[in-house]
């Protein structure tokens, strides 16, 4: 068995392997020539953790290379986490549940704030805070029209209605 070090220590193959990369997947899309990276995208490579490793670093450069549309200058944007959105909810250990909606003009959850629970116990009641913050945000997110809100989750509207009582959020006015 071979055992290498986790690519984020390994001095110098991040920009070896995503130098191979980029001109691999520059000579696919028949670029005609490879532009390299800018310094920015390189050094924001170099400082990247790569918890997938060399596997992560071909998909983050590929991903790079396939969206530049300019082979003439250095990439120039690089997204380290096409999943990453700023409507996740807020984790249940950053904000208290209030009546709880984000209301018109509040700002969105940041992106980088990841649904984080120190006590995993009690599942069921894990499951049910993240399925209220969803709810809340979506409400808030349609303010409160609860047609638009069972349309934007995918659910009917009886199903929705349901969600709102099961979770205490009916509207009290």
């Amino acid at each position: 068995m071979i055992t290498l070090p986790p690519l984020r220590v390994r001095e110098g193959d991040i920009g070896m392997l995503g130098d191979y990369f980029g001109r691999r997947m520059a000579a696919e899309l028949s670029w005609e020539q490879w532009p390299g990276f800018a310094d920015h995208v390189a050094e924001a490579m170099e400082n990247h953790t790569w918890p997938g490793n060399v596997r992560e670093l071909r998909n983050v450069v590929e991903r790079a290379v396939y969206r530049w549309d300019n082979w003439e200058q250095p990439i120039g944007e690089c997204v380290f986490d096409p999943f990453e959105s700023p409507w996740k909810p807020l984790s249940m250990s950053s904000a208290p549940v209030s009546n709880g909606v984000q209301k018109p003009g509040e700002a969105a959850p940041a992106a980088s704030e990841k649904p984080r629970f120190d006590n995993v116990d009690d599942l069921r009641a894990a499951v049910d805070a993240h399925e209220r913050s969803i709810l809340e945000h979506a409400l808030g997110a349609n303010r409160w029209n609860q047609r638009q809100t069972a349309k934007s989750l995918g659910l009917s509207y009886d199903q929705l209605r349901h969600a709102i009582k099961k979770h205490g959020l009916a509207d009290s006015d």
